[in-house]
């Protein structure tokens, strides 16, 4: 086995420290009293209500005359989670006064944000959704916005309910239009359909919410959309945002308030002073009891918790940020004691392997490849249990609902931001443990080993 170079543990070590800073402590630029942005950092998480507490919002018709269905309060609904979903905002609670025909909403804070604002709360997920109708399904590279010609937009369409259709056997969509829309649709879906049955998409706020070939000319102003829907409740969100779209109401602001936090900021720094307190205790007794790969292990615990602090934060530009929730903080606990496991099982390996005669090179090669599957099934089985989570208590949309669709169709939807919460922390936990336990921490280890004033059987748990 070839020999890791001596520059490596340095090249490694500064990637993580440099990392630990940045995801720390974020990176800023300062123009007089405007701070923009360059690398998030811990102080722009968003904290969630149990921590940080939050706001109380109730949205109704400004119209106080209209007549809302049941209908349309779910779409009001639909819209909201929707927005909240793709800002990352998992720790909310919504629901529809069906009573007072109104929604009530609650949310956390924005970091940094001290005082509720009802105007922001509204012009963060309250204004009224626009929907549209597209040619084609294709968008701007840069924008992302739609390419092709407008066919409708939510003021032509009259209702969208879900159903099931007998004669095929499937979940539909049922959508009709009023008079000002049929005919631009009858023309759209002649277009289509004679250019190979192409699509006609679906813009709720910019974003494609769907896109359905046109299967046949619709002239008289009622389609069904199918095809895509696995379960009831698929078709019924989808006619959910297509309703919110067409509302014949604006929405405003009926009362507001604030929420205050089950734990609050204080017991959250006391948190960050015991975690503070109890890394650096769990690192010296690495030192002490491990000696050189005690040393190594908590470089790689370093960044472990500096890779799962970035991935909550915003850190990572393809990731958003993510509303942390006191059992998303239990998720980051339990996969950095995974991560403490990992190096310990690897060093009382590589101690084993001294003690029985080995060579330093021989007893590190020797105990990170006994360690690692005992290691990697544990992981393994955890990352499977976060998924679950993720899956069956978040989002049916996101990429673990849609594996466990076929499981979770039988069971009702159970959104629980908090569940979910604590199984991402927990999930980029355990990814992060195989990045730096797993692969960081030997290549360190294998690399400092080369150094002479390093090369003493008792500095790897052998006798002196």
């Amino acid at each position: 086995m070839k020999r890791t170079a001596r520059p490596v543990f340095f090249i490694v070590a500064l990637v993580i420290l440099v990392l630990a800073y940045t995801s720390i402590f974020g990176v800023y630029t300062y123009f007089g009293d405007r701070r923009d942005t360059i690398i998030r950092g811990a102080s722009d998480i968003r904290f969630g209500i149990d921590i940080r507490g939050g706001v109380d919002v109730t949205f109704g018709a400004k119209d106080t005359k209209i007549q809302v269905s049941e209908e349309q309060l779910d779409g009001v609904k639909a819209v909201i989670e929707e927005r909240l979903v793709l800002r990352n905002i998992t720790d909310y609670e919504i629901y529809a006064d069906t009573a007072n025909k109104q929604v009530v909403v609650r949310f956390p804070w924005e970091a940094g944000e001290s005082n509720y604002d009802p105007t922001k709360a509204i012009s963060e997920i309250g204004q009224t959704a626009q929907l549209a109708f597209h040619i084609g399904d294709a968008t701007d590279s840069e924008t992302g916005k739609p390419t092709g010609d407008l066919v409708l937009t939510g003021n032509d369409v009259a209702s969208a309910k879900a159903a099931y259709d007998e004669e095929n056997q499937q979940y539909v969509v049922l959508l009709n239009l009023k008079e000002s829309g049929k005919k631009a649709f009858a023309d759209a879906t002649k277009k289509q359909y004679d250019n190979n049955k192409a699509p006609i998409s679906i813009w709720l706020d910019d974003q494609m919410i769907s896109a359905p070939k046109v299967q046949a000319v619709i002239t008289n102003g009622e389609a069904t959309i199918s095809g895509s829907f696995e379960t009831m409740a698929d078709a019924q969100d989808l006619a959910n945002l297509i309703t919110s779209g067409s509302l014949p109401f604006e929405l405003e602001v009926k009362s507001s308030g604030t929420i205050n936090p089950t734990m609050g900021v204080k017991a959250l720094d006391a948190m960050v002073l015991a975690a503070a307190i109890a890394f650096v205790l769990i690192a010296a007794f690495m030192l002490i009891y491990y000696r050189v790969p005690g040393f190594v292990a908590v470089i790689a615990l370093l960044g472990q918790v500096a890779g799962s602090v970035a991935a909550v934060s915003g850190y990572f530009g393809i990731f958003n940020s993510f509303t942390l929730t006191l059992p998303g903080i239990a998720g980051i606990i339990l996969s950095i004691g995974m991560g403490v496991d990992a190096n310990v099982i690897t060093a009382e390996r590589i101690k084993e392997e001294i003690r029985a005669g080995k060579t330093i090179d021989g007893a590190i090669r020797s105990g990170s490849k006994e360690s690692f599957w005992a290691i990697f099934d544990g992981n393994i089985t955890v990352i499977i249990v976060a998924a679950v989570l993720m899956g069956v208590f978040g989002p049916s949309d996101s990429v673990f609902g849609w594996l466990l669709s076929p499981l979770m169709r039988w069971f009702p939807v159970a959104t629980t931001g908090a569940v979910y919460s604590f199984g991402y922390t927990l999930l980029v936990g355990i990814i992060f443990n195989f990045v730096m336990g797993m692969t960081a921490s030997r290549l360190m280890l294998s690399s400092l080993s080369r150094l002479k004033c390093l090369r003493k059987p008792w500095l790897y748990g052998g006798e002196r």
